[in-house]
């Protein structure tokens, strides 16, 4: 038996082995979906006419093979990782946040037209950081008030956010439709695209390393991923959301606001959304384009089910992700196979890992995890 006085200081193996086995319960199913997806997609390949091997060897080179393609890693990752956390925070919160690509897109519009257009506005000359902190704060107030409007008609109404967040995603792109068409066109005579003007240089966000498009728009993600870890299992805020998602009656005779904190996961949500268009518009492009962000809220929500809702594992994710679209060029110039196989990949993931079972079955394993409640049904 130990002697109390030599048992201090000693870390139990148990305390030890109780998380990890948390954290490798919770990640084999994602990975061995991913490495399911892969074996399928090289069937794929293979019935293309293409060589399995060299694709995968391909895509690894594009996506890690040198400086630059770790970069364009990273610059494909960003918005991911935003969006991400953007649908991942709205499943803890038991919600379905389907509206991201609408949030990001008007995050993105309203920061534009405040990085170019805001200085001649007011008639003054603006303080560079003053300008970019007004750019971000824009940006992420549309996304927010884009997400809070579907959460307060979930906690009024009962309307069902899926539908809602589709169709203000309509309503949303015709809008920034409309105003990259109309009245925030570049009216440069020679720009025929459906863009705003240039932002001011004091609006933008500088790339890392010189020669390599990599932004500071990358840490910032990573801190922000941190920020949600923090918010959600360290503050009292962040007990209400995972308490309302996981049985909001159980919240209710506990003392939460269920109706306060379903506008707010939303709104908070739309806020990420909304992050991840003022970043691709302050640090990479420079101005907002018709189109530029098509896909990204959609693939947030394969990215946010492949990492489990985890801020960790959205970032993991959407790196993954970036990878595979950054690194897609690469493989067909190797297997002359289209680029589309990519998407065929992305999609076997999101298969395997919504669909667990399968992966349960196939791999013989049992895991306890928690489960995430994505939506509770009509006027839930």
């Amino acid at each position: 038996m130990d002697n109390p006085e030599q048992s201090k200081g000693k870390i139990s193996v148990q305390s030890i082995s109780v998380p990890l086995k948390r954290i490798i319960n919770t990640m084999l199913v994602p990975l061995l979906a991913v490495l399911t997806a892969m074996l399928v997609g090289a069937l794929v390949i293979a019935s293309a006419g293409g060589n399995p091997i060299a694709a995968y060897i391909g895509l690894f080179q594009g996506a890690f093979g040198s400086a630059s393609a770790m970069s364009e890693t990273a610059v494909w990752a960003t918005p991911y990782i935003f969006a991400g956390l953007a649908v991942a925070l709205a499943f803890k919160g038991g919600l379905f946040n389907i509206g991201a690509e609408g949030q990001l897109a008007l995050g993105a519009v309203s920061a534009a037209w405040v990085g170019y257009a805001l200085p001649d506005v007011l008639g003054i000359s603006i303080p560079g950081w003053i300008h970019l902190l007004l750019v971000v704060a824009m940006g992420i107030l549309a996304g927010a008030i884009w997400g809070a409007i579907p959460g307060w008609l979930k906690a009024k109404t009962g309307g069902h956010e899926v539908i809602n967040t589709i169709m203000m995603n309509y309503i949303a792109l015709n809008i920034v439709s409309f105003l990259l068409n109309g009245p925030w066109k570049d009216p440069n005579p020679l720009n025929v695209i459906a863009r705003t003007p240039l932002v001011a240089e004091g609006a933008r966000i500088s790339p890392i390393f010189e020669g390599f498009r990599v932004h500071w728009g990358f840490p910032l993600a990573i801190l922000v991923a941190v920020l949600v870890w923090w918010v959600l299992w360290k503050t009292t805020l962040g007990f209400e959301i995972r308490t309302a998602g996981a049985n909001p009656d159980a919240g209710k005779y506990s003392g939460v606001n269920v109706p306060r904190t379903i506008v707010l996961t939303m709104a908070f949500s739309g806020m990420l959304a909304g992050l991840a268009g003022v970043i691709e518009v302050t640090a990479l492009n420079y101005r907002h384009e018709l189109g530029f962000s098509q896909g990204y809220g959609f693939d947030a929500i394969a990215i946010a089910l492949l990492g489990k809702s985890h801020p960790l594992g959205v970032v993991i994710a959407s790196i993954l992700f970036g990878a595979m679209r950054n690194g897609a060029t690469r493989m067909q110039f190797l297997t002359q196979i289209p680029v589309d196989v990519i998407s065929v990949i992305q999609a076997l993931i999101l298969l395997f890992v919504a669909a667990d079972a399968i992966i349960r079955y196939i791999y013989r394993i049992r895991i306890q995890e928690e489960r995430v409640v994505l939506t509770r049904g009509w006027g839930g």
